[in-house]
């Protein structure tokens, strides 16, 4: 059996509680009034009485009253309702000095407040709706217009409420889809990013130090932490291009002829022809592909994806110019291109190749200070070596293992 709200048997006098009327329907509005929280302040003892019998006479079965306006604020905080009845004219507080503190207050912003006075004057009506009262009873009050308006008004609040936790419901989710989809593509970079190592020295261990180190100078210069995350991720993309280079040039023991470095030079521009977005031609053709095929495309929209192509394409430009492949210079270089950089240069110099052994520490960190101002941006290299510490921990945890 479930409470249903019947206008006419209120009573219209306060000696008479109106009576509830009873009934098989289900109905939401039962569900509100036993649920709600009804806060009444009035200095006025017996219009406090008055209120609270009306409401518990008709459903309301939490309804908790102040007579000490002094201490208003404090007990709406305490008692969380759900809706207050508020007079105006009480000594030492007035009830719009409380809705002003009210609305001030962001916990109690948003309860709903139903004005109870006498006091007709229309400046105050104007300042109490400005301040987002709901409504006004005059006092003194008649059942009638109380019941329906303070039903209406939780109803309301009701429905408000359903609809933030909704959103909020829906905000998780697309946070969780979010979350969901950038792990799928940061997998997808990763892959990407050890199938261009293994292509070049069967080991993924220079490529995720880079990108470690990389990430390191990034948080050295100040960079947020999605942004360090981002470069140290997007840096590991820098050599794909090699994955055009022919094995010939890619795997020779000794030192390149002039056509063959040459040749090695395109891998820049090549590693930002495999990851930049597509013209609306080759974007058609692809789709004709696997759904593989598919989802990289779908993946050129990314942020993560754009700055692994800004990388892979600047990665060798230089701090005076004479890099490639475009030859520009200085801050005309995105600033995670020169920081992959010198964290790319770091790791080939310190790093066994099939050219060459790996270098001593300090005589790499000379070669690096030796490029200052010429091949590295000098604020990037300063960071570098603040953060020498960390990147020699990196290398002892991604050391490459002797075949």
């Amino acid at each position: 059996m479930t409470i249903q709200l019947s206008l006419s048997s209120i009573a219209t006098d306060a000696g008479t509680a109106p009576q509830p009327v009873m009934s098989e329907s289900k109905d939401p509005v039962a569900a509100v009034i036993n649920q709600a929280r009804i806060l009444i302040i009035d200095d006025e003892p017996a219009n406090v009485m008055v209120l609270k019998r009306y409401l518990e006479g008709s459903g309301f079965q939490r309804v908790a009253t102040n007579t000490n306006s002094t201490q208003a604020l404090a007990w709406i905080k305490e008692q969380r309702g759900d809706l207050l009845l508020l007079d105006i004219m009480m000594p030492s507080v007035s009830g719009i000095d409380i809705l002003k503190a009210m609305r001030a207050d962001p916990k109690l912003r948003f309860v709903p407040v139903l004005i109870v006075t006498a006091n007709t004057d229309s400046q105050t009506k104007r300042t109490c709706l400005s301040l987002g009262a709901i409504d006004f009873l005059a006092k003194p009050v008649d059942p009638n217009e109380l019941l329906p308006r303070v039903r209406n008004t939780l109803v309301t609040k009701s429905f408000q409420n359903q609809l933030a936790r909704y959103a909020q419901q829906l905000e998780r989710r697309v946070r969780e889809r979010t979350q969901e989809l950038e792990f799928s593509r940061r997998e997808v970079v990763e892959c990407l990013a050890r199938a261009a190592e293994y292509r070049d020295t069967e080991t993924g261990n220079h490529v995720i130090r880079v990108g470690r180190f990389a990430g390191s100078i990034a948080k050295r210069l100040g960079f947020s932490n999605i942004d360090v995350a981002n470069i140290e991720l997007a840096a590991q993309l820098h050599d794909v291009g090699k994955i055009a280079i022919p094995d010939a040039v890619l795997h020779k023991p000794g030192r390149l002829d002039p056509d063959e470095f040459a040749y090695m030079k395109r891998h820049a521009a090549i590693g930002h022809s495999i990851i930049r977005a597509h013209s609306p031609r080759e974007t058609a053709t692809l789709r004709q592909h696997v759904m593989a095929g598919g989802q990289l495309l779908a993946a050129q929209t990314s942020p993560l994806l754009r700055l692994a192509a800004t990388i892979a394409l600047s990665h060798h430009e230089r701090w005076d110019g004479n890099g490639y492949p475009l030859g520009i210079k200085g801050e005309d270089i995105p600033i995670e291109a020169r920081i992959t950089s010198v964290a790319d240069v770091y790791d080939a110099l310190s790093s066994q190749r099939p050219y060459k052994e790996a270098m001593p520490r300090e005589k790499c960190f000379a070669i690096l200070e030796e490029g200052r101002g010429s091949q590295f941006d000098p604020k990037v290299l300063d960071a570098f070596f603040a953060s020498s510490k960390e990147i020699i921990d990196i290398q002892l945890e991604l050391v490459d293992l002797p075949k």
